[in-house]
């Protein structure tokens, strides 16, 4: 997705070596906990499999939208850091996350997300567990630390509403509150048929996601839960094809696939204004049906993810695509 990225210095191997070995200084290792009630409880998450013991108490969320998942689930308690806010969380958050340290702009650098002592990390884009960076999750295994990559990110295909119910039921059942989870997952099924229902025999829209990006255009293409959201707010994705959550295209292709709408996401530092400006400016998509009529509708970036706001976000989106429905 596009999305500026701060250098980072690669952390020198005796340094990694001696974080892993212990946790602050002069802390004994974490013991081994005992099994708790509906535990032992075993999942395989993105071809990582973890058996637990008990549900993790020392959580480190790296994304935004994984950490609304933890507080939708009422375990704001067992948050011990976050990072990487893309937009503003939602209200109902804003207490919890106020009470939430927060580790880095970013990502955290290794020692500090050592330095805060997890026991869990969870991550919602694989950038969050660069080897690069040193915070593979091979490495954080090492060190004793399990950890969650949200389903959106692995490798196994496209991803659809329901892989969404299967990320809140299994971090439901990680924390042990898998019956929160499934009052939000049977909530969340009744606002899509709502939305489905309501959209019966409307002809699709055909949409451009605009995620940023002036010499190329980074858009969502058919692999991600955008994809998804778009075809079950009646739209039809102009860039299905593109074999990834978010990619880049040229503007030629833009123009070429002529969509009726855009979505315009907002996050970061480049605003909506601007981005709707770039689109105005360009006389190569002049001619662009949605450019032309000024069809825009915006979204948070977290509207747009394998999250909480997903469900709220589809009927959202089918009202601004199709007006007509209001009426």
């Amino acid at each position: 997705m596009f999305r500026s990225r701060r250098t980072r210095r690669a952390l020198a191997a005796a340094a990694l070596l001696s974080l892993t070995a212990c946790t602050t200084a002069g802390e004994q290792p974490r013991p081994a906990p005992k099994a708790a009630h509906g535990f032992p409880y075993t999942v395989t998450n993105c071809g990582v499999k973890t058996t637990y013991k008990a549900p993790p108490s020392r959580v480190v969320t790296m994304n935004q939208h994984v950490t609304e998942v933890m507080l939708e689930l009422g375990l704001a308690k067992s948050l011990v850091g976050t990072a990487y806010l893309d937009d503003k969380v939602l209200p109902a958050y804003e207490k919890d996350y106020e009470a939430t340290p927060v580790l880095a702009e970013e990502y955290p650098s290794y020692e500090k997300l050592l330095a805060a002592n997890p026991d869990f990390v969870y991550g919602g884009y694989a950038s969050a567990f660069s080897a690069g960076d040193g915070r593979s999750r091979e490495t954080l295994k090492k060190a004793g630390i399990d950890s969650r990559l949200n389903m959106e990110y692995c490798a196994d295909g496209k991803t659809s509403m329901d892989a969404l119910y299967q990320e809140i039921r299994e971090v439901g059942r990680t924390f042990g509150v898998s019956a929160r989870a499934e009052r939000w997952v049977e909530k969340a099924k009744k606002g899509n048929a709502a939305t489905e229902k309501k959209l019966a025999g409307a002809d699709p829209v055909r949409v451009f996601v605009y995620d940023g990006g002036d010499k190329t255009a980074s858009t969502i293409g058919g692999a991600g839960i955008g994809h998804e959201m778009v075809r079950r707010a009646g739209g039809e994705n102009v860039f299905a094809d593109l074999p990834k959550p978010f990619a880049d295209t040229s503007w030629e292709t833009v123009v070429d696939r002529a969509p009726e709408a855009i979505v315009i996401l907002d996050y970061g530092t480049t605003t909506v204004a601007q981005k709707k400006r770039r689109l105005l400016d360009d006389p190569a998509l002049a001619d662009v049906p949605a450019v032309k009529n000024k069809r825009f509708a915006v979204l948070p970036l977290s509207d747009m993810v394998l999250g909480v706001r997903a469900p709220a976000a589809v009927d959202k989106l089918a009202r601004r695509l199709h007006p007509e429905l209001e009426k």
